[in-house]
């Protein structure tokens, strides 16, 4: 195994990637950028309906990003010039047939050029809609394939997938592929042509009843989980990713060499191109941001169990390396690498529960009338159901009672009915919360990363630039990270 200049083999090189406005999307895009202007084209799939919709895109969700800054002081007035020298922004939608690209001479183009191909495309709501995730999680991956194999000059392709498609497996959880239709429950199998045509029944009969568009949402919301609990999986998103992969890996039947990436939680970059960014709340995040405003006083978690994090900037590093290293390889059989830190690092939901405590008591967020929002320590139920029977006895009665007494009086009315109304969609919102987060506050897994730990050994060996492209859990510590760069980011890019 080896590696060599990660930087010389970017150079002149011609890479397609999916879902470019997506959060690792556009680290990799950036990395790419900055460490080999001399790559020749890169190619962004961003859903758009035309040219035009996707350079606006390209220019308000990726470059004009704070993220870019780094390359925006290395280029100054030129930045935008060297971009669109290099960048060719791609209308299209990865959910349709040879990607949904309408352009016929840019999608030859693209089939006589690119060498590479990076999916980063995905919808990572937990409870997504079931026709939107089936869309782009599962079906997605295999337009794709179809595409890819069009290529003349095809050296890899990558997919960057997620650990958690395991569903609530536990113990050491190996390095391998899904075997297609197999189901995580039961005896029974997953025909995913089934799944489809279930999903575009339910539409129609919901459309020939005229249906609102929020009754709609709501029903295949809960729908994608039905039959993601049905299956054995916890929520839509880890469900439809792993049966995306089932398909990659049956059809491709070894044509392309694949390489799957499945990170764990991913977290704020941890040094490039600059510590701390990040975009949108990730995972774990929601507990941190509900507990820093104040509205997170109670959670389910075990204290001692793990939480797997990983800097979003080594996901992407893992990604580059294993990108290179399997396009220099003879044989098209596909790999797939784990990259996180329960083996190697763990961090507790006790380590990360001292240090947003210690963080946001000595910086705590203001609140609207300019006051500092006073946290305490969150108090841990080691099982949803201790935590079902203290809300509803804590919230869930009491609140029950004040409608009651409302009603008797006669003053179930403005205001006490607006307070109610309140009161009560913030309870629900606080279970939902709960019940969303569940497999990963109680997940018992660890992850093997042999793969991945070959990767860095060869990495160490064989490549001088094994310092740049780092995504060795163990150089983080985890107090230094989470204190100063991690919650600060938080702050700075979701909090602001």
């Amino acid at each position: 195994m080896e590696l060599g200049s990660i930087v010389e083999f970017l150079n002149n090189k011609s890479i397609l990637v999916i879902g470019a406005t997506g959060f690792l999307a556009k680290i990799f895009v950036e990395k790419i950028l900055r460490v080999q202007p001399k790559v020749k084209k890169l190619y962004l799939l961003l859903r758009a309906v035309d040219t035009k919709s996707a350079e606006e895109r390209l220019h308000n969700e990726v470059i004009g990003m704070a993220l870019f800054d780094v390359l925006r002081e290395q280029h100054g007035a030129s930045l935008y010039s060297f971009v669109y020298e290099k960048v060719t922004p791609v209308p299209g939608d990865i959910s349709c047939v040879d990607l949904g690209i309408r352009d016929s001479l840019l999608k030859d183009q693209i089939w006589n050029e690119i060498d590479t191909v990076i999916n980063c495309a995905a919808t990572t709501n937990f409870d997504e809609r079931y026709d939107v995730a089936l869309g782009i999680n599962t079906l997605g991956p295999l337009h794709l394939l179809n595409f890819v194999k069009k290529c003349n000059n095809i050296k890899v392709l990558v997919h960057l997938s997620t650990a958690y498609v395991c569903g609530e497996d536990a113990g050491f959880i190996q390095e391998k592929p899904f075997r297609l239709g197999k189901a995580k429950k039961g005896t029974g199998m997953i025909d995913i042509d089934i799944e489809k045509k279930l999903v575009e029944e339910k539409l129609r009969k919901l459309h020939s009843e005229h249906a609102e568009e929020s009754a709609v949402t709501s029903y295949m919301k809960d729908y994608g989980t039905e039959r993601a609990r049905m299956f054995g999986w916890p929520n839509t998103y880890v469900f439809t990713k792993a049966m995306g992969e089932m398909l990659l890996v049956h059809y491709n039947r070894d044509t392309v060499p694949l390489v799957i990436i499945r990170p764990t939680m991913v977290t704020s970059t941890y040094q490039e191109p600059f510590p701390g960014w990040i975009e949108g709340v990730r995972t774990i995040d929601g507990v941190v941001v509900g507990y820093a405003k104040g509205k997170l006083k109670h959670f389910p978690f075990n204290p001692q169990l793990i939480v797997d994090v990983i800097p979003a900037d080594m996901v992407i590093n893992a990604l580059i390396m294993a990108m290179v290293e399997y396009a220099n390889r003879s044989n098209t059989s596909e790999i797939i690498y784990h990259v996180g830190s329960s083996l190697r690092n763990p961090f507790t939901f006790s380590n990360l529960n001292e240090l947003f405590f210690l963080y946001f008591t000595q910086n705590p967020l203001i609140d609207k009338e300019g006051k500092p929002i006073k946290v305490g320590k969150i108090k841990a139920f080691r099982s949803m159901a201790t935590f079902r029977i203290y809300m509803a006895i804590r919230y869930s009665l009491p609140l029950k009672v004040f409608q009651y007494l409302a009603i008797i009086a006669g003053l179930f009315q403005k205001p006490y009915k607006d307070k109610y109304t309140a009161l009560d969609r913030n309870l629900k919102r606080g279970m939902r919360l709960a019940e969303l987060y569940e497999p990963y506050v109680f997940f018992k897994g660890i992850f093997d990363d042999t793969n991945s730990e070959k990767l860095q050994i060869a990495a160490r060996e064989t490549c001088s630039e094994a310092d740049a492209f780092n995504f060795d859990p163990t150089s983080i510590n985890w107090e230094a990270y989470m204190m100063d760069v991690h919650f600060p980011g938080l702050v700075k890019y979701v909090l602001k």
